[in-house]
């Protein structure tokens, strides 16, 4: 699909944004986890967390979608059915990572399977510490899905330091972890995404700088019972948007402010973005708000590298907001992006060169060249099949003076099902 997005005179408008993808994806696999019946609210019909739905069900989950409701009967730590078919992950690392630990966890034979990008992703971050809790499990090349289960059981609880802020990482461990007699002991020394520890209630302790998450057979599995808050990563796109151009408002309602997940806020705040925060009553474990931003004047940042685990999804587009802000920005340490749907880095590279932007490459990062208030060219932009990178492409066409377009943008689905919809929407206010 080739996606036109015409520049904008003015942004105004507010929108509803998409539920939290990572929340939604992990109440779900809770929900089964538990005995008894969650009930979620506002569920992502985004394609990711659909795939984790869909995995569930050829596990034998029992899942109902009445109005915005999701109903689903959990069958417990020892309920789940070996399915008939492959479990298709689409392109949902976190899918695949989770479900990995669950399964090799519960020992249930399986076979996981994804689409071309995430069969090009690495699994042996998950494969060799489920291996080393016991867990039978195997990758193509001993990396790489196809990942298959065996049926053995008898996990064995481990400390185990995170080699790399990762909360898909940390979660397959858990996950296993609640199918041992033994606590397993998750380290952080950098604190990544909480959802899976909060959702699950499961103990943290702070020990000299660093965070020590626990799970075992001992742990009880909540029943899932809350509303999923607005995803902060869909967010970002709108306060990088509303910073960025010369005439606009944007308000967005019900955002999550998980404080491990908007570093990508804070760095904004530092480069001088307008953004107001009312926090707001929460029925459940997550903290919501509604933000507001409005043009601003921005200046360029050095990004410390410590943020980049809890602004990853966001770098994309906090390098939009880069090409607009006066200065030299910087960011390293961020060799992760290259492992994601796509070689992130290299399609930034090409998205901001396409509009005319002067930037440095970096094997960990990149540098910026801002040039403030300022039109980027007209371009057709790859999305490199990245929801990513099509958002963060349709962001910057907003600006241009004229018509730009972004290939195969129906990629934003897999995160953001009516971005475009809410992008003409914003720019149907303009003057």
């Amino acid at each position: 699909m080739r996606q036109t997005v015409h520049g904008t005179g003015r942004l105004e408008g507010r929108l509803e944004l998409p539920p939290d993808k990572s929340i939604s994806h992990r109440a779900a696999m809770f929900a089964a986890l538990a005995e008894g019946t969650s009930r979620v609210q506002n569920f992502s019909d985004a394609d990711d967390p659909q795939s984790t739905l869909s995995c569930l069900k050829q596990l034998g989950v029992n899942i109902q979608m009445e109005g915005d409701l999701l109903r689903i009967d959990g069958v417990g730590r020892n309920g789940f059915t070996a399915p008939e078919r492959d479990l298709d992950c689409g392109n949902s690392g976190t899918t695949m990572r989770l479900m990995s630990g669950i399964l090799a966890g519960a020992g249930v034979a399986s076979r996981l399977v994804g689409d071309s990008s995430l069969s090009r992703r690495t699994m042996r971050r998950v494969i060799e510490p489920l291996r080393e809790m016991g867990g039978e499990i195997d990758g193509r090349d001993g990396e790489f899905a196809p990942l298959v289960i065996g049926s053995g059981r008898g996990i064995r609880g481990i400390r185990y330091p995170l080699p790399i802020a990762s909360a898909q990482l940390k979660s397959a461990v858990l996950l296993a972890g609640l199918f041992g007699e033994k606590p397993t002991e998750v380290v952080e020394t950098v604190p990544s995404r909480d959802h899976t520890e909060r959702l699950l209630g499961l103990p943290v302790e702070d020990m000299d700088g660093k965070r020590m998450i626990r799970s075992s057979l001992e742990h009880p599995v909540p029943l899932q019972q809350y509303r999923v808050p607005g995803d902060f990563s869909a967010a970002a796109f709108w306060l990088v948007a509303g910073a960025v151009h010369p005439d606009a408002e944007i308000h967005l309602s019900g955002a999550g402010i998980n404080p491990t997940r908007i570093a990508a806020l804070h760095v904004l705040q530092e480069m001088g973005a307008d953004i107001e925060i009312r926090e707001m009553e929460s029925k459940g474990p997550e903290p919501v708000a509604e933000i507001t931003v409005r043009s601003s004047s921005l200046k360029a940042v050095r990004l410390d590298p410590s943020l980049i685990p809890n602004c990853i999804d966001e770098l994309p587009v906090l390098m939009v907001a880069m090409a607009f802000a006066e200065g030299r920005s910087e960011i390293t340490g961020a060799a992760e992006l290259r492992y994601k749907e796509t070689d992130r880095l290299t399609a930034m590279e090409s998205l901001l060169a396409a509009a005319g932007e002067r930037f440095e490459q970096r094997d960990d990062g990149i540098v910026i060249q801002g040039r403030g208030t300022h039109q980027p060219d007209i371009a057709e932009f790859e999305s490199e099949h990245d929801h990513r990178i099509a958002m963060a492409a349709g962001v910057i066409s907003l600006m241009a003076d004229g018509a730009s377009v972004v290939r195969n943008a129906e990629s934003a689905s897999i995160s953001y099902p009516q971005f475009w919809e809410d992008l003409q929407k914003l720019s149907k206010s303009s003057s």
